[in-house]
């Protein structure tokens, strides 16, 4: 292999030495996953599946000191002992699954959006179908079209390659630099050098090396030739057939967040967590979580489920203001005196039959039924916390304006 680099400049599949594998990919394959891509360059084959979740998904990691943090992205490499043509045993990741699942980890880190323009927690699983060198770089490539399936606004596409070496064996020979290499040119030769990144610069790299004499020189050859190999595969990314849906999928949940005053962080979680509960059970959202400084995130299987479950919270928290006028609040009840209106999500207050209309009212029924909509003004805000409302000064406002 070393010799007919040397005397043909000639690779073992017919490649040059800076030619990369015939590359192809798919987004989307997967109908039912929240993100998914088929990545292939050459023998080398990844399925990446990406899942998003809401902050209770994160992975809690406590660290030596006791404190605990939450993980809201991982990574996660498997390697089958079928995608080299054997077969073994499925278990525990391996410490070389492990490591390469960091690396990929570690290349797609710096492209994810903030939590606060994207407040999801993403995993992403790359199966390694089939491998000829370079499945690492292969997970990077295929997780990155599997995060913009998933609805992910990553800030650039990266791609990964892997660089090999042959030293110099005799004077006056020079060094060869190989890109894209196969699992022979790591085994025989002199490097593995996996460099991954966008096209302005590198995001991650790991250097296998096994002999001595790796200069400057030679290290600035091999990111120039991976710089060159990585532009290839971002262009060849680019025309993923079919190309990635890049907004969430009709099954990922929804996530919303809002801010409320910490201080009434006890009124929305209640007793034991029993008002949480209640508001989950109502809407059909699946986790609401607060944090010290009032922050809240809602996860929904819907966007209407998270849609009246903000309501409802804003609704809790939100101050109400004498004088101003709240629109379409809905009539809960009627009684001989008057008609109970909700102004805001858990918060009800009394339109008395005076206040109903501009003219005399006999009944409130001949006005107003359980469900009706109307708009009311607040006058006032009693000791206790009940609530006076006004229809007629609604009314008498609007015949002024006409």
């Amino acid at each position: 292999m070393r010799s007919l680099l040397r005397v043909e400049k000639l690779r073992s599949d017919g490649r040059g030495p800076n030619d990369v594998r015939q590359i192809s990919s798919e987004a989307g394959l997967l109908p039912r996953v929240h993100g998914s891509s088929l990545f292939t360059r050459g023998e080398t084959q990844a399925l990446a599946v990406v899942t998003l979740g809401g902050d209770s998904d994160a992975q809690k990691v406590d660290d030596l000191l006791g404190a605990e943090s939450a993980r809201r992205f991982s990574l996660q490499y498997f390697f089958p002992p079928f995608s080299v043509g054997e077969t073994g045993r499925f278990g525990a990741p391996s410490r070389r699954e492990l490591g390469h699942g960091n690396l990929a980890e570690r290349a797609l880190l710096p492209t994810l959006p903030s939590q606060d323009d994207f407040p999801y927690t993403i995993r992403v699983e790359s199966t390694i179908t089939e491998s000829n060198g370079s499945s690492s770089m292969a997970s990077v490539c295929a997780g990155c079209i599997a995060l913009q399936d998933a609805g992910v606004p990553v800030k650039s596409v990266v791609a990964g390659v892997a660089m090999g070496l042959v030293l110099p064996e005799a004077a006056g020979q020079e060094a060869i630099i190989l890109t894209d290499i196969l699992g022979s040119e790591d085994a025989l030769g002199d490097m593995d050098f996996k460099v991954a990144g966008d096209a302005n610069g590198i995001t991650a790299f790991q250097m296998d090396i096994k002999v001595e004499g790796i200069t400057l020189e030679i290290l600035s050859q091999a990111l120039e030739a991976a710089r060159r190999g990585r532009l290839h595969i971002l262009g060849r990314m680019e025309h993923a057939n079919p190309p990635p849906r890049k907004e969430l999928a009709p099954h990922a949940p929804r996530v919303g967040r809002l801010r409320i005053n910490p201080s009434k962080s006890g009124m929305v979680i209640g007793a034991g967590g029993k008002t949480i509960r209640s508001i989950c059970d109502n809407t059909g959202c699946t986790d609401i979580q607060i944090d010290e400084t009032g922050n809240v995130t809602i996860t929904a299987p819907s966007q209407s489920a998270l849609a009246a479950a903000l309501a409802i919270v804003s609704g809790m928290t939100t101050e109400l203001e004498v004088g101003v006028v709240y629109k379409g609040c809905k009539i809960t009840g009627i009684t001989d005196f008057g008609a109970f209106a909700e102004v805001l999500p858990g918060k009800t207050g009394l339109v008395h039959i005076s206040e109903l209309d501009v003219k005399r009212v006999n009944a409130v029924a001949d006005v107003v039924k359980v469900g009706d909509l109307l708009d009311v003004k607040l006058l006032e805000i009693k000791n206790g916390g009940q609530l006076r409302l006004s229809r007629r000064a609604v009314l008498e406002e609007q015949q002024v304006a006409a």
